[in-house]
């Protein structure tokens, strides 16, 4: 499955990202932080790609909304990692770098729809 929006194919970059780098958090987090990241993470192309599947124009922006929760959740959860020392600051960089586009296409987004 896959979709037609830019934003949908870079929060899937993102979620990709999440999956291989939490690989390396310890395994007393696999059902804690690392379970959470991941689902916090592969939220957000899931609410984009459902919402885009709704019949109303109204729905899809709820959705993207919810992405957009799941997106801070995530890049909390980045966060927590980075100073638990299970990410390194250039691991990091490059996943909050990817937040911060998917949250700022997620804004445009819902704008133009809305208008």
């Amino acid at each position: 499955m896959e979709s037609n929006l830019e934003v949908w194919k870079i929060a899937h970059q993102l979620t990709l990202a999440v999956y291989r780098t939490s690989q390396n958090f310890p395994k007393s987090e696999q059902f804690a932080l690392t379970s959470q990241v991941r689902r916090s993470a592969s939220s957000v192309p899931t609410n984009i790609i459902e919402g885009q599947a709704r019949q109303y124009k109204k729905e899809f922006i709820q959705f993207l909304y919810i992405s957009k929760g799941s997106l801070e959740e995530t890049n909390y959860h980045l966060f927590l990692a980075k100073e638990l020392g299970y990410l390194s600051e250039s691991e990091y960089d490059v996943l909050f770098e990817l937040c911060k586009r998917v949250k700022m296409m997620l804004y445009k987004l819902i704008k133009s729809l809305a208008a």
